[in-house]
């Protein structure tokens, strides 16, 4: 089980600042939509030149074109990139190619899937490797979480890693870590603390004690 910080409201100088106080305590960086918005691939590149030994996502959340955005994102240095499980099989099977080529790793976001179940089951078939379950900004607001959605792909996944994401602070950690994903992901939890390495390292060790028993 695994921490990854998401950052989605900053630009690349506070990114690496950020990323500096925390990067003993996560395990995988995430370059969130929004500053690949605003910054472009450049901030994937200029995270990874500054912390080599950290896996960089690439939060690009394809939808077409797949193979060739794939291609551009492991250009500059991620590691793990992510497409929208509500594109074509096509573009899903190009991204999954195209990674597999360039010894990288394909994030499915299920954001917006309604029949998760058998979408989960799909991607699974297609070869991905993480499938996220995601309550974006925008559901979070009508306090939608996800944990029910966890438990349903994890029933029907064989090879695929689960992921999950949205709203996950420490008062909810314990409830994530219980569905057992291989990949939590958090970013105000962390981003809008005042301590932010402490409490990086809290969730940090709150994981560790569930896997360790």
């Amino acid at each position: 089980m695994k921490l990854q910080l998401a950052l989605d409201l900053v630009n690349i100088p506070q990114a690496i600042e950020l990323i500096k106080e925390v990067q003993e305590h996560v395990d995988v960086v995430e370059i969130g939509t929004p500053v690949v918005i605003n910054e472009g691939l450049r901030a994937v590149k200029e995270v990874k030149d500054a912390f080599p030994n950290l896996t960089v996502l690439a939060d690009l959340k394809i939808m077409d074109a797949a193979g060739y955005e794939v291609s551009q994102a492991a250009a500059s240095g991620a590691d793990i990139v992510t497409i929208l499980g509500a594109a074509e099989d096509a573009s899903i099977k190009g991204a999954v190619e195209e990674a597999q080529k360039q010894g990288k790793q394909i994030l499915v976001d299920m954001i917006a899937v309604k029949d998760k179940k058998a979408r989960a089951r799909e991607l699974d078939e297609m070869g991905v490797d993480y499938i996220c379950v995601h309550t974006g900004y925008d559901l979070q607001a009508v306090g939608q979480n996800s944990f029910e959605d966890l438990r349903t792909i994890k029933s029907v996944v064989k090879n695929a890693k689960t992921a999950i994401a949205g709203g996950i602070k420490m008062d909810t950690l314990s409830e994530v870590i219980a569905a057992q994903p291989d990949l939590i992901i958090v970013g105000g939890g962390i981003t809008s603390q005042e301590d932010k390495k402490a409490a990086a390292a809290q969730m940090q060790n709150l994981i560790k004690e569930a896997v360790t028993g």
